[in-house]
């Protein structure tokens, strides 16, 4: 009789190992956002966003969420600090492209903030640089949701800070060589550019 218990009470634990690590696998399958909160573990339960606005001159350097919680009060600041600045007018950022951002910096391993070149756009922006810029510029572009920025990091390539937001997994990656910036946007999974 007790031989049956225990062989009962194994299959039990392997059956909730095998569920447990199908769980697992199925949540790593998901391509998220949250592959990029994945590169922020460990970093004592804190993500931090260091920028520098070449248009503005302003500089962000912000710890946006602790243990398990967004800070609304900072992630207001970064809604200003990534706002249309030909408009002066700001938007909510997506919180997953500030973790993407985020995410990137952690993967590069730099200290030094990311130079914002674009974040959120006005429809009004967003035509401007259209017809400034062609084809470039996307019609129904993520800027205009404020799901998007444009940033680039001196001393690091265009390949180095591009390779590293793809491996985040988490969304869009557009690489601009003879611009020297690199597109994040927290939409489709995809990478373009040389």
């Amino acid at each position: 009789m007790k031989m049956k218990n225990m062989k009962y009470q194994t299959s039990l634990i392997s059956r909730r190992e095998l569920l447990h690590a199908f769980a697992a696998t199925a949540a790593a399958a998901v391509p998220t956002y949250s592959n990029a909160a994945t590169f922020l573990r460990g970093s004592g339960d804190i993500r931090r966003i260091k920028m520098y606005s070449n248009r503005s001159g302003e500089t962000l350097d912000m710890i946006y969420w602790i243990e398990g919680k967004y800070i609304k009060d900072a992630l207001t600041e970064v809604d200003w600090f990534m706002r249309d600045l030909r408009k002066n007018k700001s938007y909510m950022i997506d919180t997953r492209t500030v973790d993407i951002i985020s995410a990137t910096q952690r993967i590069l391993e730099t200290q030094s903030p990311f130079h914002l070149l674009s974040g959120y756009r006005t429809e009004s922006t967003n035509k401007l640089l259209r017809s400034q810029l062609g084809g470039g510029v996307a019609k129904k572009s993520l800027h205009l949701k404020g799901q998007a920025a444009d940033i680039s990091l001196p001393g690091r390539s265009v390949n180095q800070i591009a390779r590293a937001a793809s491996l985040c997994a988490a969304g869009g990656v557009g690489k601009y060589s003879n611009s020297h910036f690199v597109h994040i946007d927290c939409g489709k999974i995809r990478v373009w550019g040389k």
